[in-house]
Parts: C-alpha cells; structure tokens; sequence
C-alpha cells in the first residue's frame, strides 16, 4: 500500500517536472531563454524543453504594433503653440536585445516619441508644420528608429494623426481658407468668360467666314447668270441681224419705197405742227412716179390683151359698172 503511494506520488511529479519543462513558441513568438539567471539565447517556434529547475523564459512577440501618443504641446519655430497626436508602429528585430536593454519598452517608447516630437516641431515653423506633415513623419521615425535601435526594436512607420493649432491662429487659417477659396472662384469665373469669349469670337469668325463664302458665291452665280444671259441676249440679236438681213436680201427697191411712204403718212397724222423731211424726198417721188407709171402700163398692157382676146373669139368688149373705159 506504501509503495503504491509512493509510486503515485513519483509519477505525479514527473508529470509537473515535463509539464513545467515543456513550452510550446508560435510562428511570430520567441523565447528568449534565462539559464540560472543567464541569458544564453531565443527558442522557438514550436515545441521547447526546459529544465524546470534552472531555466526561465520571457516571451517575445515579433508582429508589427502600435503605440498611441497622446496630445503633446510643442513650441513651433515661430513661438507659435500646437498640440499634436501621432502613432508610431514598430516590431521587434533582436528578442534578447528587446528583453535585455529596456524594461519597460512601451513606456520608453512614448517619452523618447515625446521628447522628439518637441525638438523636431521645434526646428520647423508652423506653416510648415501644418502642411508637411509627410517630412516631419519621415523625421521623427528616423530619429525614433536611431534610438529605439538599440533596444533591438524598429521603428517602421510614425503618423501625425490630429495638429490642433492655437484659436487665433486657427481663426486667421480660416480667412485665408476663405480668401483663398474666394480667389480661386474669381479666377475661375474669369477663365470661364475667358473661355466663353473665345468661343463667342470663333463663332462669329465662322460666321464671317461662312457669310463671306455665300456672298462670294453668290457673286459668282450672279456674275455667270448675267454671263449666261448676255450670251443668250447676243445669240438672240445675232439670230434677229441673220433674219433682217436675209429678208432685206429679198426686198427689192418698190418695197422699200412703199414702207418709206408709209412712215411718211404715219408722220403725218401726228399732232406735231413741225416735220422733218429728209433732203433725198425728190428722188423719192421720182422714184415713186417711176413706179406708178410702170404700174399703168402693166395695166394697160393686160387691158390690150383681154381686148385682143376677145376680138378674136367674137366676143364684145364690156366695159366697167360705170360706164368709163379702162385707161390707156
């Protein structure tokens, strides 16, 4: 019954000393390993053995984090007072150096972050300060990493979350916004009329232009529908001279002295007490005379015949209605 006890009592405390001597380091952790106080290095990951009576470990994230600043009062270059927030995200890159040279990392992080984030405010002026935040983030994680380096820690990144600047000065940066905003509405609707005004005065040379164009082709046809009409005009007197020329071609002297006789009656019924009479009248009536006498004698001529030729059938000659003979 005893020893059955004391075999219990023994397996139980194998159990606690594998227990105790038995640790187990995930992928991103580190065990860094104290040997009767003394370091002598980092485990893991995975399964660790111990010796639960000399041994001792501290665990060691290796995952990036973050650290919160809060609010700090810093003096710009300008005297001008700010209050400033910013993270800083960091990581482990030597355990032991982690867990050796600083006791309380995030506590020294944040004073070190504080203490810097004053000299680097310190040295810009406050337009600068407003406006550049990416030159003075790439400032405070260099100066932060110099001195977080030895601590085997890295600064990776520093944001400047929030920069609350003094009421007055907040006051003047809101005029300036407005002013700003004002200016730039101004110059807008000015490049606006700008823009419209030469869209008017293109429009309008278009305008011109398409308008001169018209005319000028309207000149054109204008010019070529006189040419064409001319032509036909010409043709048309051409044609009319041919006709008159051919037909005076047939008219003989008689004709002519007849439409001349003519003209020279129709002078005469006009209501006008004065004529002028052409010096070659004379030989107009001469010709006239010339004229009716050879008419006489044509008609004589036909009256002899139609005697002769009715003598010879035996016929008598019958004289005219009234009685007189036909003239010799």
């Amino acid at each position: 019954m005893i020893i059955g006890i004391v075999v219990g009592v023994v397996v139980l405390v194998a159990l606690i000393v594998v227990m105790k001597g038995v640790r187990i380091a995930r992928e991103y952790q580190r065990l860094v390993l104290f040997r009767l106080g003394r370091a002598i290095g980092t485990r893991g990951p995975g399964l660790v053995f111990l010796n639960p009576a000399t041994d001792r470990t501290t665990l060691v994230d290796l995952r990036e984090q973050y650290l919160e600043v809060p609010h700090q009062t810093a003096i710009t270059k300008d005297n001008a007072p700010i209050s400033i927030d910013f993270i800083i995200f960091y990581k482990v890159v030597d355990p032991s150096l982690s867990v050796l040279a600083v006791g309380n990392f995030a506590g020294a992080a944040l004073n070190v972050a504080a203490t810097t984030l004053r000299a680097v405010v310190g040295d810009m002026p406050l337009d600068d300060v407003l406006s550049k935040r990416e030159e003075m983030n790439a400032v405070l994680r260099t100066r932060l990493d110099e001195v977080t380096e030895r601590w085997g820690v890295k600064v990776t990144n520093v944001e400047v979350r929030e920069v609350n600047p003094p009421p007055g000065v907040q006051e003047a940066m809101t005029r300036q916004m407005s002013a700003e905003r004002t200016r730039r509405a101004l110059v807008t609707e000015a490049e606006g009329q700008k823009a419209a005004a030469i869209l008017a005065a293109e429009g309008q040379q278009r305008a011109q232009v398409t308008l001169a164009e018209g005319q000028k082709q309207a000149v054109v046809l204008s010019a070529e529908g006189e040419r064409q009409a001319a032509l036909l005009k010409a043709k048309g007197y051409s044609s009319a001279l041919e006709t008159i020329l051919q037909v005076a071609r047939t008219i003989d002297e008689n004709t002519l002295a007849l439409q001349y006789l003519d003209t020279l009656k129709q002078m005469g019924t006009s209501p006008s007490t004065t004529f002028v009479v052409p010096m070659e009248i004379g030989s107009l009536l001469n010709g006239v005379r010339g004229m009716l006498a050879a008419q006489q004698g044509a008609t004589s001529a036909r009256a002899a015949t139609a005697e002769l030729t009715a003598k010879a059938e035996g016929t008598p000659t019958q004289g005219k209605s009234n009685g007189a003979e036909p003239s010799e």
